[in-house]
This record gives C-alpha cells, sequence and structure tokens, in this order.
C-alpha cells in the first residue's frame, strides 16, 4: 500500500504555523484543532520543521516561561517527510526507529497534508480486513 490511498482515504487537511509565532499559540492549535502535531512552514507553504506535543512538553520541563519562546526555537528541523509514492510499510518502520508519530507528505517539495502513526496503523488493519474478506470469499466459493 501506499501513501497516496491513506492521504486519499484521510484527507489533505494539515494545520500549519510560521516559526515566528509563539508556543502558545501552537498550544491553541493543538487544543483547537484535537491533533498532536503542526507543520512550521514558510511563507511559500513549504516545510520547514515540525512541532509536536511532545517537543512542547520538553520546553516545559526546561522553560517555565515556555509559551513565549517562538516556534522557531522549539520546532524539531530535522524534518523527515515521506512522498505519495512511498511505501507504507517503510514509513511506518522509519516512524517506529526514530521515534516520531507525525510524517508530513510533500510531492515536489510542496505540503500536500500530513499522516499519523494512528492513520498508518488503521490503513494497514483495513487492509487485511479486504484481504481476510477476500479469503474467506474464496474459500466458501470453492
Amino acid at each position: 500500500m501506499k501513501m497516496e490511498s491513506v492521504l486519499a482515504s484521510k484527507g489533505p487537511s494539515v494545520v500549519t504555523i510560521g516559526e515566528t509565532k509563539l508556543l502558545r499559540d501552537v498550544v491553541l492549535a493543538l487544543v483547537e484543532h484535537n491533533i498532536g502535531a503542526v507543520v512550521v512552514v514558510d511563507g511559500d507553504r513549504v516545510p520547514l520543521g515540525i512541532l509536536s506535543e511532545r517537543d512542547v512538553i520538553r520546553s516545559a520541563s526546561a522553560k517555565p516561561d515556555f509559551l513565549y519562546l517562538t516556534v522557531g526555537e522549539v520546532m524539531t528541523r530535522d524534518l523527515v517527510c515521506a512522498s505519495p509514492g512511498d511505501d507504507v510499510d517503510a514509513v511506518l518502520r522509519t516512524m517506529t526507529l526514530r521515534h516520531f508519530r507525525h510524517v508530513p507528505i510533500t510531492e515536489n517539495g510542496a505540503l500536500i497534508g500530513i499522516v499519523s502513526i494512528g492513520d498508518l496503523v488503521k490503513a494497514q488493519l483495513d487492509a487485511y480486513r479486504g484481504d481476510i474478506h477476500t479469503l474467506q470469499t474464496q474459500l466458501m466459493e470453492s
């Protein structure tokens, strides 16, 4: 299964933020949209980094006034992106090995979506259920 099928079922919606915004703005966006990460973009919506709940917690433990840090000071800059043609299994392995839960999807450098590890696991389970149903049908027709 390819990432494009996961994105097609999930949709292209992705919450973004600029790197000059305050961490307070990120916290409000995470709560408002009930999400675990935002993609940090420049003025052309090119991904510069990602800021997750974990990044917020790390900042909170290090600085009492963490809500007034800028996104650029806190975000993860070592951004790992996937493309629509990437294999879901390969992306899941990377996420597991690198210990992150969100991957932006880019095409020709442009941000086209984001998936969570939960989105990928759900897609795999749905595919397995489809395979099981097909095998059961084939057995019953034999």
